[in-house]
């Protein structure tokens, strides 16, 4: 996708999602990217930590121009306004096709059900587009908002990890989520060349 902000993943006629449109991360969302941030601390605070600089934004772009990695701005249909951002992470092809995802809303926008539709689409097109078998997510227990989005969005619950990530400075407990290709209505895509055949 190149930076003019082409659309990566429309919602169909018959999909709930058709407030919101999905477009990956560019060089020219720099401004509004860290004005949002700055506008969404306390929000953030202490579930995640988001680029906060004009340094850090372009490390950040770095990051996600490789092959292993995804950045997906939802953005309001019409305005075109950034809503949040889904990051699909570590992919990793062969026998696993799966990757991580971590995602946070802004507070002009939060709690109106735009991250609901955006994850819902950016699940859609992990798995007809990039052809991934599993997405999971990593969440603390204490972060209530969270849990109760990638519930909606349908993934299930697979355990607890005691200290699995480093998170505001310390080694984090996290909820482990999941959801397959197998568990949505999805478009019927070929798999991915690097699947083995058996």
């Amino acid at each position: 996708m190149d930076d003019a902000g082409i659309e990566v993943f429309e919602a169909n006629e018959s999909s709930t999602c058709r407030r919101v449109t999905l477009r990956h991360l560019a060089s020219r969302d720099q401004d509004e990217f860290l004005a949002l941030v700055h506008a969404s601390a306390d929000l953030h605070h202490p579930w995640v930590s988001l680029p906060s600089t004009p340094e850090q934004y372009q490390a950040y772009l770095a990051r996600y121009a490789q092959p292993d990695e995804e950045s997906v701005l939802i953005c309001a249909r019409g305005s075109g306004a950034i809503a949040g951002v889904v990051n699909i992470n570590s992919i990793i092809r062969g026998r696993f096709q799966s990757g991580s995802i971590a995602y946070a809303a802004f507070a002009p926008t939060a709690g109106k059900g735009y991250m609901t539709e955006g994850l819902t689409l950016v699940v859609r097109y992990a798995f007809e587009q990039l052809r991934l078998h599993r997405l999971e997510a990593q969440i603390q227990p204490g972060n209530h908002a969270s849990l109760k989005l990638v519930r909606r969005v349908g993934f299930r619950h697979e355990g607890c990890s005691p200290e699995l990530l480093y998170i505001d400075g310390a080694w984090r407990d996290h909820e482990r989520w999941a959801i397959t290709n197998t568990m949505i209505d999805i478009t019927p895509t070929p798999p991915h060349p690097t699947l083995p055949e058996r």
